[in-house]
This record gives C-alpha cells, sequence and structure tokens, in this order.
C-alpha cells in the first residue's frame, strides 16, 4: 500500500499556544485510519492542521507526494482534500443540489453518484438547508465533501448527535465510501466502537502526541486495553469514547 498522505514532526496550534508536538504517521491508499482521544487531546486541531487552519510551527505535510505545507486551505481542497467539519458549514440559503454543485469538480462523484448514496438528499434536493434535519445536514456535509472528488476525507465527529437510526444510515453509508468505494479517510469519533469496524489502524492522542498506534481489529478486541487508553472508567464491554476536542 502507498502512502497518500504523510505528515512528519508536525508541531502545530493556534495563536502562541501549541496544541500538536511530534506528530508523524501516514495514510496509505484505500486505507481509513480512526483518530481517537479524550477531550482537548488535540484531535480537531489535527484536523484542522491537515486543512490549513492552524498556525504551523514545524514539520510537513504532504499529499500524493506533493508538499502542501504552505498551501492556502482552498489550495489544499483543490488538491485533495475533503474535510467535513464538526459545524458541517452547509450552505443553508442553498438548496441541498446547490450546496453540492457550488463546489463540484470532475470526478467520479457527481451529484447523482451522490444522491445514490444518500436517497435521503435525492428526496430532499430541492430543499434548502434550512428546511433539512440535522442528521439530513450531516449526510449532505458529506455529500459536499465528496463533490470535490478528494484523495483523502477527513471526518470530525460526523455521528454527533444524531439519532440512532441516522447513525446507522450514515454509518452504512461511510461503510460503502471506505470499503467498497475504497476512499482514504481520517474519523474522529467520540464512538470508538462505532467507528473502529469502518477502519485498519487507529491513533490515540494525548497531550497533543501519539500515545497509541495500530491496528483497529487489535484495539477493538481488547475492551480493556482501550479504556485505558481513552481513560475511559468503566467495565469490560462498555463502549469507550473519545470525547470531542
Amino acid at each position: 500500500m502507498s502512502d497518500l498522505l504523510v505528515l512528519d514532526g508536525i508541531a502545530a496550534g493556534y495563536g502562541e499556544a501549541q496544541v500538536l508536538s511530534g506528530i508523524s504517521f501516514s495514510l496509505g491508499e484505500g486505507e481509513a485510519l480512526a483518530l481517537l482521544g479524550r477531550n482537548g487531546t488535540g484531535k480537531t486541531t489535527l484536523i484542522n492542521t491537515i486543512v490549513g487552519l492552524t498556525r504551523r510551527r514545524a514539520g510537513t505535510i504532504t499529499l500524493a507526494g506533493r508538499d502542501i505545507t504552505k498551501l492556502r486551505p482552498d489550495q489544499r481542497a483543490l488538491a485533495g482534500i475533503g474535510w467535513v467539519p464538526q459545524e458541517r458549514n452547509i450552505f443553508r440559503s442553498l438548496t441541498v443540489e446547490e450546496n453540492i454543485t457550488a463546489v463540484q469538480t470532475y470526478g467520479p462523484w457527481s451529484v447523482e453518484r451522490i444522491f445514490g448514496m444518500f436517497p435521503r438528499l435525492q428526496e430532499r434536493r430541492r430543499n434548502l438547508g434550512t428546511q433539512l434535519s440535522g442528521g439530513e445536514q450531516q449526510m449532505l456535509a458529506v455529500g459536499r465533501a465528496l463533490a470535490l472528488n478528494p484523495r483523502v476525507l477527513l471526518l470530525d465527529e460526523p455521528l454527533e448527535g444524531l439519532a440512532p437510526i441516522i447513525v446507522d444510515e450514515l454509518l452504512a453509508a461511510l461503510s460503502k465510501i471506505i470499503r467498497e468505494e475504497g476512499m482514504s479517510a481520517i474519523i474522529v469519533e467520540q464512538s470508538a466502537r462505532k467507528i473502529l469496524p469502518l477502519t485498519q489502524r487507529a491513533i490515540i492522542l494525548d497531550r497533543g502526541t501519539i500515545a497509541h498506534a495500530g491496528p483497529s481489529p487489535e484495539l477493538a478486541a481488547d475492551a480493556l486495553r482501550l479504556a485505558a487508553l481513552l481513560g475511559v472508567a468503566g467495565k469490560p464491554g462498555t463502549e469507550a469514547a473519545g470525547a470531542r476536542n
């Protein structure tokens, strides 16, 4: 598996505050990575650093062999970074279809293909962003990121605050996007046990550094270790969750 995204010695933060230190890892073509950790450990900051929204102090980021370290966020998006932020950031005054076509670039992820992945969006293609439920807005945020035809998809807390039935629908869609379509992805999620089955590898952050890196199946199978790494008190079998940063 060839490396698609490579972070080497990244140190970054906001203003004078440094949040991340010495972050190095790679993401292969067609690989999905779970990014886990307790509240305040730097998960969202790491996603924002890949997107280009933080102050980088050291290190480099390369995408498909291209150094994107100094590129603006919009240039990184065009280079192949697809981003689904916690806030979703959909265009609320545009229709579902307009949200997608406004950012669409040439590639395999057409409007109709996105609608095929998210039938709810097709049913509401002429509804404004303000007329969508929270779950539908999240689906639209993912669909809009796919419309950029990215090389790697970054998802920051995609399941947060959603009803169980919507969580199941979104997880099913993400499974198809990642496992069947081969999309490379990094997923930040509070519920480790929901997201580990979708990924091949997992990274756990602690105080802005990598505390653990390894195969997702091994971590999912060891409830005690998972709970210890995430600082979650409970009996084996209880769900370990990394809180939002």
